[in-house]
């Protein structure tokens, strides 16, 4: 996981940087550039030489990076042009030294790089002309960067949206985004890559801002890693390394087998919605785990039995006239709920009196890590009403069973307004306070689901999750998470992994199946099972990718 830092803690970093391990800001600035310039070459096809692009610089740093970048991509043989809004003489610092640098050596070539000084946006349009003949195939960002404190004219904007079908690359962060807020400006335009450095910040990775920022590279400019950590922020960003490693750690071993890799149990299904026990199951099933087992009432086993794959077990328990699970099932499921390693609670469920009553005595008398999905979570609503995060220091059972065998709760935002007990949207606006507020609250690990998934944990951590889109907003794909999570965490209790790294690394990879899935079939076919049968292909690549890894290192 990422540290995401405000503009703030990122500028703190600089300044320690240079002040405590005595790294000059100016090489932060070069380094900087240089990343800017391997992912430009990369994304032009390996090289630039003879390529034409265009840097718009502001007077800040963000402009100094791109004075910097126009000079390393000259070297390398572009024909690069610099525009800078203002006079580069009223700047200062390390700006000011790029900005000199790359003035002397446009005299020096005749004028072979091309630096044009402009006041504002508008004075832009006059050498617009001129410039959009240029045949541009790269359009450079670096006016703004973090700094950006006010609404910006419109009128850059209009200057973006004129270089159209042209790679549109931005340093550090797209201009007009507020680094520390997740809003757009109403004419916000999207960058094809962002290149930002040491941390993400809330604007590259939180909707709608982070919409704007198209592939988000996070370069390392040098900064030591100790720094990042010692900031204070809460909120981290997902990376593919969680999930490689939770892969590493669950690996499978030579004396590995079904009891080892842990027992989940999938608690799902009612007469008129057998069909989310199946992909629960499925899911569940898919993996890694040595066993699962649907419960589902009497008279949907049969249904639900004759589609799920052939390893699963199906146990059907007493229902209530309906066709739903009946309180009296919590007898029946006695000894299996002691013994499984996760239970996954609501996928389908329905929702009745009696149903309630087996998920509240589920929760109360449970004894491993419990995830709440769907009708479940319905029941359990308003979630107040059942606050238990008491002071462990009482040492209670509830207590105990909070810490050691936690509620993992998969709202998604309608979900979580009935959580909350309100209707009012404008409870969740700060989606990251009020996932936390609520984890902590209840001493829960809260998945919210949505355009970006957010993960919060008692201690006050939240994880953004950046895989994922919006072809997963379909049918049956929450049941498939929820497969998923069951089967992830019953390898973890086995294991002893701890649980918030797990329900990460399941996030990302669902998230993954779902990225594998739109690439396969398209946003418009693909289907909640296309997405399970993906999470091979997720498999394969995560280790292919970490074998390399190693390849490397050696």
């Amino acid at each position: 996981m990422q540290k995401v830092l405000t503009a703030e803690q990122m500028r703190e970093v600089d300044r320690l940087t240079t002040e405590r391990y005595g790294i000059p800001s100016i090489i932060l600035m070069e380094n900087a550039a240089h990343a800017v310039a391997r992912v430009i070459t990369e994304k032009l096809g390996g090289s630039v030489k003879g390529r034409r692009i265009l840097i718009l610089c502001g007077k800040g740093n963000n402009g100094g990076d791109g004075a910097a970048l126009a000079r390393i991509l000259w070297t390398t043989g572009a024909d690069v042009e610099v525009v800078i809004f203002g006079n580069p003489k009223r700047t200062k610092g390390d700006a000011r030294v790029n900005f000199d640098i790359y003035s002397e050596l446009s005299h020096q070539t005749g004028g072979e790089l091309g630096f044009n000084f402009i006041k504002d946006f508008e004075d832009f349009s006059q050498l617009l002309t001129a410039q959009v003949s240029e045949n541009y195939c790269c359009i450079v960002d670096a006016v703004f960067g973090t700094g950006l404190t006010k609404q910006v004219d419109e009128s850059l904007f209009e200057i973006f949206k004129s270089f159209q079908n042209r790679l549109h690359v931005a340093v550090d962060i797209p201009s007009g985004l507020f680094a520390d807020k997740p809003i757009a400006n109403p004419f916000q335009h999207a960058a094809d890559v962002t290149v930002t450095f040491t941390a993400p910040k809330l604007a590259n990775i939180l909707p709608p801002a982070s919409n704007f920022n198209g592939e988000l590279i996070i370069a390392d400019i040098g900064s030591p890693i100790q720094l990042i950590e010692e900031q204070p922020s809460q909120l981290f960003l997902a990376e593919k390394n969680d999930a490689i490693k939770w892969l590493l750690k669950s690996a499978f071993s030579i004396d590995s087998y079904k009891n080892k890799r842990g027992h989940a149990v999938i608690v799902a299904g009612s007469e008129d919605y057998s069909g989310a026990a199946v992909l629960c199951g499925n899911a569940a099933m898919r993996s890694g785990v040595g066993l699962v087992t649907v419960v589902t009432p009497e008279s949907s086993k049969l249904s639900v039995a004759s589609r799920v794959l052939p390893e699963l077990m199906v146990k059907g328990v007493a229902e209530t006239e309906v066709g739903s699970i009946s309180a009296q099932a919590f007898d029946e499921l006695g000894q299996l709920l002691e013994k499984t390693d996760s239970i996954a609670i609501g996928s389908g469920l329905s929702q009745n009196e009696s149903t309630k009553k087996f998920v509240e005595k589920v929760v109360e008398n449970r004894r491993q890590p419990t995830i709440i999905d769907a009708d479940a979570l319905n029941l359990l609503s308003p979630f107040a009403a059942r606050d238990n995060s008491q002071d462990v220091s009482n040492g209670t059972d509830a207590d105990k069973s909070s810490l050691e065998f936690p509620l993992i709760l998969t709202p998604h935002e309608g979900e979580f307004l009935r959580l909350l007990g309100t209707t009012d949207k404008n409870e969740i606006n700060d989606r990251v306070a009020a996932v936390r507020e609520f984890a902590i609250k209840h001493n829960v690990i809260l998945i919210l689901k949505g355009e970006r998934v957010l993960i919060g944990e008692p201690g006050g951590r939240v994880v953004v999750n950046p895989t994922g889109n919006s072809g997963l907003g379909k049918a049956g794909n929450g049941d498939t998470l929820t497969g998923i999570l069951a089967g992830f965490v019953a390898q973890a209790v086995q294991m002893n992994i701890d649980i918030f790294e797990t329900v990460v690394a399941a996030v990302y990879i669902a998230g993954m199946a779902g990225d594998t899935a739109e690439k396969k079939y398209g946003k418009r076919v693909m289907t909640a099972s296309d997405v399970r049968e993906c999470m091979v292909d997720v498999f394969q690549s995560l280790v292919e990718e970490n074998r390399v890894k190693e390849l490397l290192k050696n």
